[in-house]
């Protein structure tokens, strides 16, 4: 897994060992960011579930201000920091290990771009996306990875529906907030 682009392209990101993350494709992220191309620069980024931190690190390579990548598993945390070191964003970073609900519970931050890309078929989405509305911005962005087979409703609260994507058996929905 690497960077794609920006100041920190090529870069090898580490993944984390095992079965217990399921990062996201070279493909899918590739399409993630052209949809989002334009809404990157100077933006305040969330990326929980982060497991390796990719998704963040991306966002910062293509010029976001700042990152929180929130993640529970310890392992996880320890692969998101060492990334972080590597691709010399340190100073605009925050990496917290933590449950989501947790996480979402304490925040008091507020995100112009929300990456959610949580297990597959376990609930956690849902759950994130009835809480996460609150913490973004006006016109902001929350993307959410997800099975094709699972359909996504056209509205989580404040957070509405703005496109679906599939890639193979994953797919991708886009909410903005009004």
């Amino acid at each position: 897994m690497r960077v794609i682009t920006g100041s920190a392209r090529g870069m090898v990101l580490r993944t984390l060992d095992g079965d217990n993350t399921r990062p996201t494709t070279e493909k899918v992220k590739e399409a993630v960011f052209s949809a989002i191309q334009f809404e990157i620069e100077g933006r305040r980024v969330l990326d929980l579930f982060a497991g390796s931190g990719q998704m963040g690190i991306e966002a910062l390579s293509r010029g976001a201000a700042s990152a929180v990548f929130a993640d529970r598993d310890k392992g996880a945390v320890k692969v998101i920091k060492e990334n972080i070191e590597k691709t010399g964003f340190t100073e605009n970073t925050n990496v917290v290990q933590m449950d989501y609900l947790a996480f979402l519970n304490m925040n008091t931050l507020v995100f112009d771009i929300v990456f959610l890309d949580p297990p597959y078929d376990t609930g956690m989405l849902e759950k994130a996306l009835d809480r996460v509305g609150e913490y973004v911005a006006e016109g902001g962005v929350v993307i959410c990875e997800h099975p094709y087979s699972s359909a996504m409703p056209e509205a989580y609260g404040s957070l509405k529906k703005y496109r679906d994507y599939k890639y193979g058996k994953t797919a991708v929905t886009i909410y903005r907030k009004d």
